[in-house]
């Protein structure tokens, strides 16, 4: 292969495009502001914000202060009023008009992605394209799912950099199809411009949307507790989300906690292994820096020869690298599995629950390397991490029982199937699990054991939406589900009385969902 020797798309480039769709949302000299009260301003203090693809200074994050936000949210909740009464008809066309824009800008949207958050093209491209797809479902749904029901009010979004449009973007779009006014908080670790831009859009179309940037913990009173917020959509870490929900237990505020737990893949009395194959390669999109990625594979001991056979070969046929120097518009070049992780802090802490693993005992089963050919020269990696796969991590140790958020797998072996259910339940709770089992009844009699929300059988689960609910068990979850009409009704008010579908304080599912 010829080695590239410069992004066959500059950042400097995507700017000018960006600046020619929405020149609102820069001043003068550059600087990208907040949305605020109706219009593109506040700029607050300056801070630095670098690619996660080679460590270049992007720009900088418009931070504001805790007054400025409830500035923020009180104008969102004024906005709320009017919103509301506009007929439903009227809201469908502003959307379907928010995600015509969209669709036309995919492509610039995917750039802008790929260069902040590491992903490569195509699967930026996919997070914006289903975005765009699960939005033009519920306004083609969203009559009967608004039957007796009215709008909430002021929807709360505090979501992670990792799909800041089939998720974050996603529910902000259904929110005010439902009625509701919103406001959301960009990601500090990525995401600014391709969401900017994507807000900028909705604004254009008159959706009463806000986008403020800002420390979490800082901004928390006017965007968490904030008696002005009717609901709280927050995705993120489970530390994070623990805060988050002590903050809220003693207030009649609606709120959606997606948190991490250890997603896990058991295999007992199995042979299709071509399709787990399959399946493994596709696990590591993005690095596995997914919710729902599978981290901890569990193991029948007699089972274990075969399954190397299919996981070795399968680490080390991933690409790894640069996402701005390979996936070309022409498809001339294969596509890459995974570029860089978020920024170097991660990678780092990683490395140190890697070899804390290693130091207690744990055995390396795949050290991956990072391609020279698939870099520039002399660029900064700090970011970048191969795929590693570790044997019988002890019990001691954070990668036991701590989701990783990238491309470190753990391997467990087992005899037993209730020691294979045990260490597939060692979070006390995920949003998916999986079973590989020739005897499909067989697996589904272990599935109701695992505390996973969503359980497949000889296949991965996703995040899913649409008709599909989705919410999670334990402690990967709190508050209402979301997902077809459920995410519909965690927005909305039904009739007097009404029971809302979810896991919440007292960590109990209503009775059709267990």
């Amino acid at each position: 292969m010829t080695k590239m020797i410069a992004p066959y798309v500059e950042w400097h480039h995507l700017l000018k495009q960006m600046r020619d769709v929405a020149p609102e949302t820069f001043s003068g000299d550059g600087q990208v502001f907040n949305l605020i009260k109706g219009d593109w301003g506040f700029p607050g203090h300056a801070k630095s914000y670098v690619s996660s693809v080679d460590g270049r200074l992007l720009g900088s994050l418009p931070m504001i202060d805790l007054e400025t936000a409830k500035e923020a949210v009180k104008f969102t909740a004024d906005e709320f009023q009017t919103w509301a009464r506009i007929d439903l008809d009227e809201r469908r066309r502003r959307v379907a008009e928010c995600v015509n824009q969209l669709e036309a800008h995919r492509e610039l949207l995917a750039h802008l992605l790929m260069w902040e958050i590491g992903k490569p093209y195509q699967q930026a491209l996919t997070d914006v394209e289903r975005c765009n797809s699960g939005v033009v479902w519920y306004s083609e749904n969203i009559e009967r799912m608004m039957q007796k029901r009215k709008p909430l009010g002021v929807i709360s979004n505090i979501a992670s950099w990792n799909y800041p449009y089939s998720v974050l973007m996603h529910a902000i779009l259904v929110q005010v199809l439902a009625g509701n006014s919103v406001i959301a908080k960009t990601p500090t670790d990525g995401g600014l411009y391709a969401l900017t831009l994507g807000i900028a859009l909705a604004r254009q179309c008159g959706l009463p949307v806000s986008l403020v940037s800002g420390s979490g913990g800082q901004l928390s009173d006017a965007l968490v507790r904030n008696p002005d917020i009717d609901c709280l959509a927050f995705v993120g870490g489970r530390s994070n989300g623990r805060d988050v929900a002590s903050s809220l237990y003693d207030r009649d505020k609606r709120y959606m906690l997606e948190m991490e737990g250890i997603n896990a893949y058991g295999i007992w009395n199995f042979s299709d292994w071509s399709s787990l194959e399959q399946q493994l390669k596709k696990g590591f999109d993005y690095g596995k820096q997914r919710c729902t990625a599978y981290v901890r594979f569990v193991v029948q001991r007699q089972l274990f020869p075969k399954f190397l056979d299919v996981y070795l070969p399968t680490l080390k046929s991933l690409r790894v690298g640069n996402p701005t120097l390979v996936d070309q518009p022409d498809d001339a070049l294969p596509t890459l599995d995974f570029g860089p992780l978020i920024n170097s802090k991660q990678v780092e802490e990683l490395r140190v629950m890697y070899s804390e693993a290693i130091g207690n005992g744990a055995i390396s089963l795949f050290d991956g390397d990072i391609d020279e050919q698939q870099i520039l020269p002399g660029q900064d990696i700090s970011t970048y991490m191969p795929p590693m796969a570790l044997l019988n991590v002890p019990r001691n140790c954070q990668l036991y029982y701590k989701e990783p958020f990238g491309p470190i797998d753990t391997i467990v072996i087992v005899d037993r199937v209730d020691e294979m259910v045990s260490e597939m339940n060692i979070s006390n709770g995920s949003l998916v699990a999986s079973i590989a089992c020739d005897d499909t009844e067989f697996a589904q009699d272990i599935a109701s054991e695992l505390r996973s929300f969503k359980v497949g059988v000889n296949k991965q689960r996703l995040r899913g939406d649409r008709e599909e609910v989705f919410g999670g068990m334990g402690q990967s979850w709190k508050g209402c589900f979301v997902g077809g009409k459920y995410l519909v009704e965690s927005v909305t008010e039904g009739p007097a009385g009404e029971r809302l579908h979810g896991n919440f304080s007292d960590y109990t599912l209503m009775p059709e969902q267990r």
